[in-house]
């Protein structure tokens, strides 16, 4: 059993040094084309963040803040969420930003996330430029608190931490996209490599003719490089 083990690995370590130039060509042509198209091709995108926490209005009767109202309002975050990205919030907030900037595609670039077991949102908007970015997620935080509290008045949003600059985008990821082709160029390579062999169903050695035919060798004709 161990021998057999032994010609499967030696046969595999065969196949792959045989056909080592293919590997590498492909392998390589993979990571160059990942590395054009990360660096040069596909435009960076910028993402700047924006969070606002969920609470008690201010012109409740009772200020206490109970246990009660602290999982309320955790609850009612993705109450608020929804609210944030819909086309009402979204459209007053494209009217702001203006240059021909709509509701729906302001809609493909923003996002409103609660985070679990808080009160806290994280509002966020990409865009092709830092400024771009920050922009767009200043327009619909300020447009989310200005109307949240006419959609649905059981709570009051507050801006927390207003947005900043973002230093770099967050697309493409490049690294791992030179990463992700390295892994795809070298299975594909080992696999066309595997394929190709089986494929070949010429007889080129003594060994060759031993193992497919089950034939003795009576000898073979060595070839000699023409002077």
């Amino acid at each position: 059993m161990n021998e057999e083990n032994t010609i499967d690995l030696s046969q595999i370590f065969y196949i792959l040094n045989k056909r080592k130039s293919i590997i590498i060509t492909i392998t390589l042509v993979a990571v160059i084309i990942s590395g054009i198209l990360s660096f040069f091709i596909i435009s960076p995108v910028y993402e700047a963040q924006v969070t606002a926490i969920v609470g008690k209005r201010n012109d409740a009767a009772n200020q206490n803040i109970q246990y009660n109202d602290v999982m309320m309002y955790q609850n009612l975050t993705k109450t608020y969420a929804t609210i944030g990205t819909s086309k009402l919030v979204a459209g007053k907030a494209a009217e702001k930003l203006g240059n021909g900037m709509t509701a729906d595609k302001l809609g493909k670039v923003i996002s409103v996330t609660p985070e679990t077991g808080t009160q806290i949102l994280d509002i966020s908007a990409q865009g092709g430029t830092p400024q771009e970015a920050l922009s767009r997620v200043t327009a619909l935080s300020e447009t989310f608190v200005e109307n949240s509290k006419d959609v649905y008045n059981a709570g009051e949003v507050k801006i927390m931490d207003k947005g900043e600059l973002p230093k770099a985008p967050v697309k493409p990821k490049k690294a791992l996209n030179i990463a992700i082709a390295f892994v795809l160029g070298l299975m594909v390579s080992v696999g066309l490599s595997f394929l190709l062999e089986y494929m070949d169903s010429t007889l080129k050695t003594a060994e060759d003719v031993k193992k497919h035919l089950d034939l003795p060798v009576l000898g073979t004709i060595p070839v000699h490089d023409e002077m």
